[in-house]
């Protein structure tokens, strides 16, 4: 599968523009908004997908670092979430991460993230699976309730020792001393310039090494158990959700146009269209948390 050949995480121009060309979307129907028709398809499935990206969390208040306007202070994300960044200035990129931690704290699970989240609790009542594979780092699904979760670019709220390598929760608020009241995203606003030793440390015996975040960077390969799983629900699902996601970071983008490409409708809920749109069977245009509700909300065929 696809999944496989594209590893790394990247926004990746040159295959969007491959995507993109005319001969490469097989001759389709246009997306259908048909609400009833896509609840038809919903009743009959037993084992779904639900890709999520940044647009449900956007509806949360979550800052995405996407588009226009999207900078922490005078940088975009790709600019600061690699090795090499944060080996030039850890300091700023802890900042970074430190800043996002903060405002996740203020935010909550959004209508998109609880349907979700509700609709795996009672599909798994009846003997039905769903699997939500999220691009986000958020934790918003988590703490909505959902359970069969792979986040597949790690989590705001977990570290990795650059030392000894140990990965551990961690939702210190601030994380470390050096770092409160730091972060603002301001363009005015100065690097703190903290010495590394100042910096959140390892805690396990005999350690100490540099502390970075548990996310995944661009140009890192993604996490090959997590790959795996997510590989096995798109190669089994019945049906396929992607939700709220820009198509452009890959391996994620090619996921859902993968699973359609093997006769497997694809809804896409989203606030505009993606390179992958034209691919899919559904698309309902809107906020996530207005279209998604109804769309996953309890069928009188159901099982109580």
């Amino acid at each position: 599968m696809i999944v496989r050949r594209f590893a790394c995480r990247v926004i990746n121009t040159h295959l969007y523009a491959w995507l993109r060309k005319p001969w490469r979307i097989q001759a389709m129907a246009r997306p259908s908004s048909d609400l009833a028709a896509f609840r038809k398809v919903f009743s009959k499935s037993n084992n779904i997908a639900i890709i999520t990206g940044a647009g449900v969390s956007a509806e949360s208040g979550v800052p995405t670092f996407r588009g226009a306007g999207g900078y922490w202070r005078k940088w975009q994300a790709q600019e600061l979430a690699t090795q090499t960044a944060f080996a030039h200035n850890p300091s700023r990129v802890w900042e970074f991460y430190h800043y996002r931690r903060e405002v996740m704290l203020t935010k909550n699970p959004n209508p998109a993230h609880l349907a979700i989240a509700e609709c795996e609790e009672r599909l798994g009542k009846q003997g039905r699976k769903v699997t939500v594979i999220t691009q986000n780092i958020d934790e918003l699904h988590r703490r909505a309730g959902s359970k069969n979760l792979l986040e597949i670019h790690g989590s705001l709220f977990k570290t990795r020792c650059m030392m000894c390598g140990h990965e551990e929760a961690n939702y210190k608020s601030p994380i470390c001393a050096a770092l409160e009241g730091r972060g603002a995203p301001d363009p005015d606003t100065h690097d703190a310039q903290i010495p590394v030793e100042q910096l959140p440390r390892c805690e396990q015996r005999g350690c100490n090494g540099l502390l970075r975040p548990a996310v995944v960077w661009f140009g890192e390969t993604l996490d090959a158990d997590i790959l795996s799983f997510a590989e096995k629900a798109l190669d089994s699902c019945d049906l396929c959700l992607v939700v709220g996601t820009s198509s452009v970071v890959y391996p994620a983008a090619m996921f859902a146009p993968q699973v359609a490409a093997r006769g497997v409708p694809v809804a896409e809920f989203n606030m505009e269209n993606t390179p992958a749109t034209e691919r899919f069977k559904f698309h309902f245009h809107g906020p996530c948390g207005t279209t998604l509700p109804p769309a996953l909300a309890r069928q009188e065929s159901e099982l109580n």
